[in-house]
């Protein structure tokens, strides 16, 4: 019997693996296509008794994501595993893991439902953006993605299924296993089919966006939003990385040449030494951070009265945060001039005024989709360093490396995406990554990275809080560390 019949199993088509199926530079031997969860079951079990490690693929948008997988014998194509399976009256919905993301959307639009969740990857299937577990900008009132997940069901590496949860919001079955395979990166198990809940669509939306002359404004206009009633559905940064500084200006008022940081300092072997960080905060004797006060501008005629028209529709190439606020269109106008009146209250203080803000009924294109290309590097702030965080990691790409990134994310939940252009030296990366984790509370992981940067030993994970757990934990669900070996944190 060959090889290909040993790994042949009822209701999964085989075939041998081609340079298109690579994961990273590995070429799995086959590429197995299971038609259903029993198939995938079966596929699984053969493999393990065959000792293969195995790797499973939806459309492939996160095969670079994670750590370079050491060995990919067997591709677990889930592309077969699509299906919808709506209980609209219910509010949820159960879902192959190979339906594509984009088809799930449509069936729930068409229903005046939503999974809310804005997807990061384009092109992406529903096991892919679970096994993931990234979420996207409109977090803040409906939770993460994880929070949505109320059932799951998962294949082993030893071909059993494991199921938890189910398809009623409130049920308590069993362990909540969905939790730890939702960003697990397909290292626990291949996943099968989520049972999710949701919401219905909002009956309509606006979006502010205001240009943001400096980090002080855009702490001024997080801090003023905080203190209203508005809650808002995202307040997503755009942070470049070179941008210029605001110009300073003489006791005259006239304006004084701008003067950027001294280039990276080398050793005496000509090595580039890494870029520092400015040091946190001030502390008093206790050690409690102490804030910076600013005096907060006098009201004017204008506060009391009802907002301007917003501004026409502008470019916005420079920094900016958008606030995204969602409900009825009666109850939005007010939500909104709440919004531009506070930002008439934290009126930039520093450099030239930015254009005015600018409101729009839909979301722009892109929203919430990461660069398909180039390194992503995901930074964990306290949010309230959110601004000052994507400040001082653009600094560190683009003036201290001249390399083009875009720091993005949601400034509430202190979750910011730091993404690099293709081809980015892997120095900018690694100064990045090593300089978000110098900071207190700070953290960065690697996210999606280049081969390059891979090949220069840029540390993905940096200090695992919990690391010999997680390692046990993958030992009961995968002891021979079959499943995408290398993609995760050192065997976790």
């Amino acid at each position: 019997m060959t090889p290909a019949e040993k790994l042949q199993v009822e209701g999964c088509a085989l075939r041998r693996g081609t340079a298109d199926d690579a994961v990273g530079t590995l070429v799995p031997g086959y590429v197995a296509r299971p038609a259903d969860a029993d198939a995938l079951a079966r596929i699984m079990a053969v493999s393990g008794r065959r000792g293969l490690t195995v790797v499973a693929r939806g459309h492939g948008t996160a095969m670079d994501w994670g750590g370079v997988p050491r060995s990919a014998d067997l591709v677990v194509d889930t592309g077969g595993l699509s299906w919808i399976d709506h209980i609209a009256g219910d509010l949820v919905v159960e879902v192959g893991a190979g339906t594509p993301v984009a088809d799930l959307f449509a069936v729930l639009e068409a229903a005046g439902q939503r999974l809310s969740v804005d997807p990061v990857r384009e092109g992406g299937t529903v096991g892919g953006m679970v096994a993931t577990g990234v979420s996207g900008p409109r977090r803040l009132l409906t939770g993460a993605l994880r929070d949505l997940v109320i059932g799951m069901t998962v294949v082993r590496a030893d071909g059993v299924v494991a199921r938890s949860g189910g398809r009623v919001v409130k049920n308590v079955a069993g362990y909540d296993l969905a939790k730890l395979h939702t960003g697990g990166l397909g290292t626990l198990g291949v996943i099968a089919s989520v049972a999710f809940r949701l919401h219905p669509l909002p009956p309509a939306l606006r979006v502010v966006t205001i240009p943001l002359a400096s980090r002080g404004h855009a702490e001024r206009i997080t801090a003023a939003l905080r203190a209203t009633t508005v809650v808002p559905a995202a307040v997503e940064l755009h942070w470049p990385s070179r941008l210029p500084p605001p110009p300073s200006t003489d006791a005259s008022g006239a304006t004084q040449p701008t003067r950027l940081p001294p280039p990276p300092s080398t050793d005496a072997s000509g090595a580039t030494q890494p870029t520092r960080l400015p040091p946190p905060p001030s502390t008093d004797a206790s050690g409690a951070t102490q804030p910076t006060r600013l005096p907060p501008p006098p009201p004017t005629d204008a506060d009391r009265t009802a907002p301007a028209p917003p501004s026409p529709a502008v470019p916005h190439h420079g920094p900016c945060l958008r606030v995204v606020l969602e409900g009825t269109p009666e109850g939005l106008e007010a939500r909104t001039a709440t919004v531009l009146s506070v930002l008439r209250g934290a009126a930039p203080r520093e450099g030239a005024a930015p254009p005015g803000p600018q409101v729009d009924r839909e979301l722009p294109a892109g929203w919430g989709l990461l660069p398909s290309e180039g390194t992503v590097v995901r930074v964990s702030v306290p949010p309230a360093e959110s601004a000052e965080a994507a400040e001082a990691l653009g600094a560190l790409a683009g003036r201290a490396h001249g390399t083009d990134a875009v720091v993005t994310g949601s400034v509430p939940r202190g979750a910011l995406f730091v993404s690099f252009a293709p081809g980015a030296p892997a120095g900018a990366v690694a100064d990045t990554v090593a300089g978000a984790r110098s900071r207190p509370g700070w953290s960065a992981t690697l996210l999606r990275a280049e081969p390059h940067v891979h090949a220069a030993g840029v540390d993905p994970w940096g200090e695992i809080p919990g690391l010999p757990l997680m390692r046990a934990v993958r030992d009961s669900f995968d002891p021979g560390r079959r499943l995408a070996p290398g993609r995760f944190a050192d065997g976790a």
